[in-house]
This record gives structure tokens, sequence and C-alpha cells, in this order.
């Protein structure tokens, strides 16, 4: 973690494409992070259900397909980037996560980027259960 940024990575032994289905598949999504209709689709504009923290508005910014993905999270209140790039690797996948724009100089800018410094990693860890899950026959 730099400045404003929040900056992760985790390695998977799941092919890219099973990664990036976690990421960009509404079902897949829900079951480890928040239920929200992401699309890998510039433009397409969303919300997740953040439970306690409410529904959040949000806007895919950028798609590389199977490779990147980027979106505007939490439009109108915390306005921060959540990008998401995978790296195929011998033994599966390296996901990196960049969660940029905290505006560290509010209460609620700052709470977040501490929250979600702590929060990120458990959420990330989660993707291998769904994988593991949706493997099996």
């Amino acid at each position: 973690m730099t400045d404003n940024t929040i900056r992760l990575e985790r390695r998977f032994p799941h092919q890219p494409a099973a990664v990036w289905a976690a990421l960009t598949t509404p079902e897949l999504l829900a079951r480890w992070w928040a239920p929200g209709d992401i699309a890998p689709t510039p433009g397409h504009r969303f919300t997740m259900d953040m439970g306690s923290w409410g529904l959040q508005q949000c806007e895919v910014l950028t798609v590389e397909s199977g490779t990147s993905i980027s979106f505007l999270f939490a439009e109108g209140s915390l306005d921060t980037t959540v990008a998401w790039t995978l790296e195929a690797v011998e033994d599966g996948t390296v996901l990196h996560l960049e969660h940029t724009g905290f505006r560290l100089h509010t209460p609620m800018g700052e709470q977040a980027f501490h929250g979600m410094s702590h929060g990120w990693p458990g959420v990330l860890s989660r993707i291998d259960d769904v994988l593991a899950g949706a493997a099996r026959p």
C-alpha cells in the first residue's frame, strides 16, 4: 500500500479463464465478494449490494478481455477505482488488485482505505473456494 492505493496480488492454482469468470460473472462474484450485475463491457453501469455498507453504484471503465478490468466503485460516495489484472503463470494465475483514489483527507475516505486495506486480503482468499467448488464434478 502506498499513498491512497491498495495493491495486492494473490496466486491461484486455476487457469486465467477460471479466475476471469470469478471476477466478471455475477453469480460467481456474489459468492466471493458481493452481489452485482457486473459485465466486462466498458460503460456498463451496475450496482453492488455491499450489505450493511449499502448499494454501491459502479461503472466499468476498461476491459482487456480475459486479462484486465477496471471499474469505478461507489460512485457518488467513495469514487474509487478497482482494477484487476490477471497474469498467467506456470501453475495457475496471479491476480493483481489495485484499488485507487481514496480521499485520505476525508474521514470517510480514510476509514474506507483502512477498512479495505484489511478486508481485501480475506475477500480475495474466497475466490479460491469458489473456483475449487466449481471445479468439482
